[in-house]
């Protein structure tokens, strides 16, 4: 098999693809054929040796994947090869083969390509689990999304809207804002050319953002905390770009707001029944067509550069997606 190998801690171009034995699966494991693998910020931190987790070099990144089962281990129940499935592991999707526990394993739905299952994972599980759980987001409230044409942008403007919200979509250029809006945004802020404070009051008669969703981090974070409605909810999903914000706790005290942060993974270890009862919920939204996961990011293997350099440069409109076969 073909593997992007880290074999120092660094920038993508540190990486390099190469051939290694195919394992084969152990108990309670499946041999997965990889045929897509989704790219998320953690994995570029994680490269770098900046994550939260920092894996023994050399390391094979990358966390989620989409592919057909190729052999199974002893134990395993509830897949067989040849089965199209979804996976999430700690580290090896960026593979043309992984082995995965049966635990991480979900069956993909029957109208799903290989790239729409590989991005589905980590960026439709994050904002379903903020907007469910943390926000208890209510329909007719309204939700402004930072970054909103970034991979998990886009998945919050179409689950909020599944969920009755109206949408503010955020982002630096028209032209991500148009992507936003075809993704279902109601309204829009560009955040280059407009004050981003006084343009939530504008659009909210103001009242302010219910639930403001933050991927972004850095300049914006407080500017929009200032224009959140009382009782709002504020969701830290990440620090794209680059920054960790320090917003005033003076502000939280005056708006009646809460501050509330949206760690999918580690929720997901505590909680794996109601993180699965997430997907089953995903899942069905998808196969019903209510839900059609977005994949405008799609790179061959080889090109991991580009892949990566879409990602941190922030062009991406969406997920980025490696192609692997």
């Amino acid at each position: 098999m073909k593997a992007l190998v880290c074999n120092e801690f660094g920038s993508a171009e540190s990486l390099v693809i190469e051939d290694r034995e195919t394992p084969a699966p152990g108990k309670g494991e499946l041999l997965i054929d990889i045929k897509a693998a989704g790219l998320n910020f953690p994995d570029v931190l994680t490269v770098q040796g900046k994550y939260q987790i920092t894996p023994d070099l050399p390391f094979v990144p990358g966390v989620e994947s989409a592919g057909i089962v190729a052999a199974v281990g002893e134990g395993v129940t509830r897949f067989k090869v040849g089965d199209r499935v979804i996976s999430t592991i700690a580290i090896g999707a960026f593979a043309t083969a992984c082995i995965a526990p049966e635990g991480v394993v979900m069956p993909m739905a029957s109208n799903m390509t290989f790239e729409q299952a590989a991005g589905f994972c980590i960026t439709y599980a994050t904002s379903y689990y903020a907007f469910k759980q943390r926000a208890q987001l209510k329909a007719g409230e309204t939700v402004l999304v930072l970054g909103a044409a970034g991979g998990v942008g886009i998945t919050a403007i179409q689950i909020a809207k599944h969920m009755g919200a109206k949408v503010i979509a955020a982002a630096s250029t028209e032209e991500k804002l148009d992507f936003a809006c075809a993704a279902g945004a109601d309204m829009r802020i560009n955040y280059s050319t407009e004050n981003l404070k006084d343009k939530i009051k504008e659009l909210t008669g103001g009242k302010g953002a219910d639930v403001i969703y933050d991927p972004v981090g850095g300049d914006y974070s407080e500017q929009a905390y200032r224009s959140i409605a009382w009782y709002g909810r504020y969701l830290v999903i990440g620090f794209a770009a680059g920054p960790i914000p320090k917003i005033p706790l003076n502000l939280p005290l005056l708006k009646g707001g809460d501050i509330l942060g949206v760690f999918w993974g580690g929720w997901a270890a505590r909680d794996p029944a109601g993180s699965q009862q997430n997907f089953v919920e995903l899942l069905q939204l998808v196969e019903a067509g209510s839900l059609v996961p977005i994949t405008t990011e799609v790179y061959d293997f080889e090109d991991y550069a580009n892949a990566f350099a879409c990602l941190t440069e922030r062009r991406a409109r969406g997920k980025v997606i490696l192609r692997m076969q």
